[in-house]
């Protein structure tokens, strides 16, 4: 949260938050924050369930998988938590949609735009899919259950990760010009 910095400056502080099933998500997000707090905002990275306030943050980064459409449960469940808040600060949401180069990124846009619909309320700065990874034999018992079944498309795919790191990054050193905020200015030794 918002903190006095060198000479009593408050920097910028933005909340990193996600959700995540299988840490994919965390990862990215990790990086999110470790990006903009190399272009100097204070940038606090946590997963929604332990998010009580978003008090005192100037921006909020909300990421989550896209499951079968849908964001997953407990993004949802933040964004109606913190409904009024949200509506007074500038967001940005990013999901991980596909698990794979060669699935259509248009269809994951339209689906993460179909489950912001769900929010309308909402509207973000600025918003991105990206690639996830895949691991079948992290999955729950119920994902595994569903990836068997000969018409998944996750049916005999193995472990991989095509995430695009420097596409994650570009976005994340973007992402202050399309929230609209700047990094606090360095504090002057008095000279």
């Amino acid at each position: 949260m918002t903190s006095l910095g060198e000479g009593g400056a408050m920097p910028t502080s933005i909340l990193v938050t996600y959700a995540t099933r299988y840490g994919s998500t965390r990862e990215v997000a990790e990086t999110i924050g470790a990006r903009l707090r190399e272009s100097g905002f204070d940038a606090d990275v946590r997963p929604v369930r332990e998010v009580r306030s978003v008090d005192g943050y100037d921006a909020v980064v909300l990421g989550a998988p896209l499951y079968i459409g849908s964001l997953l449960k407990d993004a949802v469940a933040f964004l109606g938590h913190h409904r009024v808040a949200l509506q007074q600060l500038p967001v940005a949401v990013f999901a991980l949609g596909p698990i794979s180069t060669d699935e259509s990124m248009e269809d994951a846009r339209t689906q993460l735009d179909t489950a912001l619909a769900k929010t309308p309320w909402l509207s973000p700065a600025a918003r991105q899919v990206f690639v996830g990874k895949y691991d079948p034999v992290k999955l729950r018992f119920v994902d595994k259950a569903i990836a068997v079944l000969p018409a998944s498309p996750l049916h005999g795919v193995g472990p991989h990760d095509e995430r695009d790191w420097a596409a994650i990054g570009a976005w994340a050193q973007a992402l202050p010009a399309s929230l609209g905020i700047v990094p606090s200015p360095p504090a002057s030794d008095g000279d």
